[in-house]
């Protein structure tokens, strides 16, 4: 039988006075901080505590710090951009809506909604469409740093998931992704490839260094790790359904057996593979609004393969990115899973 739907929480509670005076207040501070040189085609990037950020994004974090009233049951999605947020979005909103959805995949809003609207982003939702932050479900996803996470976050002692990728076939998405919004956008003379790939290796990509990313979200799984979950892209997806359950049991909505002996599990991984989700018409055609841009929900979804960095890099660049990797995960163990176990 279904269950009734939850009400929505406020999350947050600010004058539309309040909110101006600390936009001025944080816009200048923002126009003082370092600027990525030479400057991106698309967007500003700034610089703070340590890692680099849309301007118009390091605003809305560092509104958040002061207004965000993070919830004890709140669940959050956290990655790096283009490690596999929207394939963890649309599976972690599956199993925690199984019971009101799965058995009507007619309702499912998967099927009508691009999964970042299903499941709000913090800081890209704040500054586009904040009422979408006081959602009824306790998930909710950020790109943030983990030292740049509003504070009742950790406070509150939420449960954090945290999926990265590895860094070469992260680089790839981002360079496809960031052509296919140049596009969308107009702009004619978009960044060279060269010039991309050096921003990422020197750790001055889009909430990079995306080292330092990945290694503050680890530490804080092997410290703490009934409350933030660390996977890879590679390992979900070379085998979803094991990690489908642990997922779910995490998320404090483990599968009962007799929802495994009805192939629960396999329903959600179906419907959430990337090749069901990008042949829907919404995904195919529709546009995510962000009222100052709109991007096209196809962008979201490319290929979703591992190790599609060998059609894109030279040996050259390979090298070097392996090199950084190996200095900053060697020696906290952290690796990333062998191409040949990968099922496609």
């Amino acid at each position: 039988m279904p269950s009734s739907s939850p009400s929505k929480v406020s999350r947050f509670s600010v004058s539309d006075d309040s909110m101006e005076t600390m936009s001025k207040k944080y816009k200048e501070i923002i126009s003082t901080l370092p600027k990525l040189d030479p400057p991106h085609p698309t967007y500003e990037i700034t610089q703070y505590n340590g890692f680099w950020f849309h301007s118009s994004t390091l605003e809305a974090t560092l509104t958040l710090s002061e207004t965000f009233k993070a919830q004890p049951s709140d669940i959050y999605l956290c990655s790096s951009p283009k490690t596999g947020t929207t394939w963890l979005k649309a599976l972690a909103f599956s199993i925690m809506t199984r019971d009101r959805f799965l058995d009507d995949d007619s309702t499912n809003p998967l099927l009508h909604k691009v999964p970042h609207e299903c499941v709000p982003t913090l800081e890209v939702d704040f500054y586009s469409n904040p009422i979408a932050l006081d959602t009824e479900l306790p998930v909710l996803a950020t790109h943030l740093p983990y030292a740049c996470l509003p504070p009742t976050i950790l406070q509150s002692n939420c449960k954090i998931i945290y999926i990265c990728r590895e860094p070469k076939d992260t680089f790839v998405s981002w360079w496809h992704y960031g052509k296919k919004q140049q596009e969308t956008f107009g702009i004619e003379s978009g960044t060279i490839l060269e010039q991309e790939f050096k921003w990422f290796h020197d750790g001055k990509s889009m909430y990079g260094p995306y080292w330092d990313h990945v290694l503050e979200y680890f530490k804080q799984s092997v410290d703490r790790p009934e409350k933030v979950f660390f996977l890879t892209y590679e390992d979900l997806k070379s085998d979803t359904m094991c990690y489908v359950k642990k997922l779910a049991e995490f998320m404090g909505k483990p599968f009962s057996k007799e929802e495994v002996n009805q192939g629960v599990v396999e329903k959600i991984v179906v419907r959430c593979n990337i090749k069901s989700l990008s042949n829907l018409e919404v995904n195919k055609s529709g546009f995510f609004d962000l009222k100052q841009w709109k991007i096209n929900n196809s962008s979201f979804f490319r290929k979703g393969e591992v190790g599609d960095w060998k059609n894109l890099l030279t040996e050259d660049m390979a090298k070097s990115i392996d090199q950084i990797t190996q200095e900053k995960f060697h020696s906290v163990g952290l690796k990333f899973p062998s191409e040949k176990n990968i099922k496609d």
